[in-house]
């Protein structure tokens, strides 16, 4: 990179670049996190959003050109990292990724299919890559609080959207851009991008209720509770008080296994079925996507060494558990390092 001006860059008022180099580090510090965030919003993956951020502000350097100053810088890297999203999502195999199969119906005995390496699985997001959500409120016509949109639930529910469509529902109804500012970001009118927008809503009220997942306050000292008492089952070996935890139409995912399970005893009953294959286990409390989230070590039969097993991931609601989703593995002991957990 270069700090001299092209012959058509644009020059401020004390004769050099509108974004120079300092100008530029500075935007990228500041809006680093939040791109990110908005990149995993549209990929559904930690990995993925990391590339694409990355991307993003090596074309936004080379198109400082096109950058007249006249525009949000903000905004101007929000459309750099959209396009790249629509782009990268055109050329990659999977259209989306998913915590679960949308037509699967829940699963009434033992899991026996084994992990599916096929499927593109959704991935939980660290809670220390966030942004500050003081810091990150979206505009006016946002119809999302910012806590709500980074949910695991939220970001799976977008998922099931043609990529174009999470793109204006982000746009709009996370950032609370304007259906106007968003028909230029994307492309065509602004009635194309109400359409597409009227389409990603209704599919998101077929998948909850009035057309969201469950609300939640900020975290509580009932939530912290909650947390301690979910380890402290795990530790001790013990099932019953685990199955406790959870509310009688909580729902249990476990990513790459295809099966999940709806209801306390049905979750209870798989356990079960699992609970003795390791002589232990141990807990580390981090979070994701906004949620109380544990890092599970198992201890083997075999050679009586801990290892990474699980990162699960709680959804909270009226102090106890809505919806349990373990990254079991493979995948699970690959998310640790993501996570800031030590591998043993």
């Amino acid at each position: 990179m270069t700090d001299a001006p092209g012959a058509s860059e644009p020059l401020g008022r004390t004769g050099q670049p509108i974004l120079d180099r300092l100008a530029f580090q500075h935007l990228t510090v500041a809006h680093r996190r939040e791109l990110k965030l908005h990149c995993y919003r549209m990929m559904g993956s930690l990995n993925e959003a990391e590339d694409l951020v990355q991307d993003t502000f090596l074309k936004a350097w080379r198109a400082r050109p096109q950058f007249d100053g006249r525009g949000s810088p903000r905004g101007w890297l929000y459309s750099i990292a959209t396009n790249s999203c629509l782009n990268a999502i055109k050329a990659r195999a999977a259209a989306r990724r998913i915590l679960m199969q949308p037509a699967r119906p829940p699963s009434d005995g033992p899991a026996t299919g084994g992990p599916v390496a096929e499927i593109a699985w959704l991935e939980p997001y660290p809670d220390t890559e966030l942004p500050d959500f003081a810091d990150a409120e979206p505009g006016p016509e946002a119809r999302y609080e910012t806590r709500e949109a980074v949910q695991l639930a939220f970001v799976a529910a977008i998922q099931l959207l043609p990529a174009r469509q999470r793109a204006a529902l982000l746009l709009c109804d996370v950032l609370g851009w304007s259906a106007a500012e968003t028909a230029q970001l994307l492309g065509g009118s602004t009635a194309s991008i109400n359409s597409a927008l009227q389409r990603a809503r209704a599919t998101l009220g077929q998948r909850y209720p009035e057309g969201r997942p469950l609300q939640r306050s900020r975290p509580s000292p009932e939530e912290g509770l909650l947390l301690e008492r979910y380890m402290r089952a795990w530790q001790a070996d013990n099932l019953d008080s685990l199955v406790d935890l959870l509310r009688e139409d909580a729902t249990y995912h476990m990513p790459p296994w295809r099966e999940w399970y709806r209801g306390r005893q049905a979750i209870g009953a798989f356990l079960e079925t699992v609970w003795s294959n390791f002589a232990g286990y141990r807990t580390v409390a981090t979070g994701a996507n906004g949620q109380p989230a544990v890092g599970v070590y198992a201890l083997s039969h075999q050679d009586l060494v801990w290892r990474p097993h699980s990162l699960h991931v709680i959804e909270p609601a009226g102090g106890a558990i809505a919806c349990l989703t373990i990254y079991v593995p493979p995948l699970g002991p690959q998310l640790f390092a993501a996570f800031g957990l030590p591998p043993s």
